[in-house]
């Protein structure tokens, strides 16, 4: 942690090599003082240049175990992208080297061991113009990771069609159905049988919603006028005389049987509706297997 802190301090204040080496002893003391006056003593014996880079070399061979260090240089050997981005591996990149020197002795040594951390389609980009210093690669990186993204949100919304969300999925889904003899809203699909037959469409009818079958059957044929039957929906008599809410033949007013099985005469004028239309025999119809003359006059494909 000294030694970090040491390193954020100089390159806050852009000290030299030298002027660190002197900042750095200076702020020790006791026994690394005394650690540090048998190494210059050394440096001095054998004439080792006085780098940055051998004081952390001698200062890690003192301080901190082998150990740990091995363990600190195996995982900068093992340092890549992955899924971080370009700054938080530039940070872990840096921080592991300082355990690693030999692998980042130069800056070309430095550059390449950095680049090949990198995801492929970063290096692959960075690959066309080689960088000739470190900080230069690092800024190309992180525009290329840049571009990337923006390219990546572009494509990803033209897949996504304009409107698409939730209000795109309720408008697709299909009208609601209303059952006969109940009134939908203008503008939406009527109930079948809501329209007379021979009014020539087959929309809602002007002046407010759509009533049920038997209600346009009966104004159609009948031509009766007045208020409608809340039950059947049918005009000219109240609910409480309904006789389908009572049960009742519409004929003769029995309770005993219905319209259908009405042993008696039919009214006159009671026709409505399929009343008016004549009667036609039943008909049967077969289908039976021919030989085809010319098998190329098939037409052959799909019915939409």
């Amino acid at each position: 942690m000294w030694l970090e802190r040491m390193i954020e301090i100089f390159a806050a204040l852009e000290y030299s090599e030298e002027r660190q080496i002197t900042f750095a002893v200076f702020q020790s003391d006791g026994p690394a003082r005394a650690w540090w006056n048998m190494v210059q003593r050394r440096w001095e014996r054998e004439m080792v240049t006085r780098t940055w880079e051998n004081f952390v070399r001698e200062f890690n061979s003192k301080f901190i175990p082998p150990v740990v260090q091995e363990k600190r240089v195996e995982a900068f050997i093992r340092c890549r992208q992955g899924a971080q981005s370009v700054a938080e591996y530039e940070t872990q990149f840096t921080k592991l080297s300082r355990y690693a020197p030999v692998f980042v002795g130069t800056e070309p040594m430095r550059i390449q061991r950095f680049i090949r951390g990198l995801n492929v389609e970063l290096q692959e980009s960075l690959a066309a113009v080689p960088a000739t210093t470190y900080g230069e690669a690092v800024e190309r990186a992180l525009r290329v990771e840049s571009a990337k993204a923006l390219v990546k949100n572009f494509q990803a919304k033209r897949k996504v069609p304009s409107g698409f969300g939730r209000g795109a999925v309720e408008s697709s889904a299909p009208p609601p159905k209303f059952g006969r003899g109940m009134g939908g809203p203008s503008g939406c699909r009527p109930p079948r049988g809501g329209v007379a037959r021979g009014s020539g469409f087959r929309g809602a009818p002007s002046g407010g919603t759509t009533s049920g079958r038997g209600q346009g059957r009966s104004e159609v044929a009948g031509g009766s006028s007045g208020q409608a039957c809340d039950f059947c929906g049918k005009s000219g008599h109240p609910v409480e005389t309904c006789w389908k809410k009572n049960g009742r033949c519409i004929r003769c007013g029995s309770a005993e049987h219905l319209a259908a099985g009405c042993p008696g005469p039919k009214k006159e004028g009671e026709a409505s509706g399929s009343g008016n239309k004549p009667k036609v025999p039943a008909r049967v119809y077969s289908l039976d297997q021919q030989p085809v003359p010319d098998p190329s006059d098939i037409i052959e494909g799909t019915i939409p």
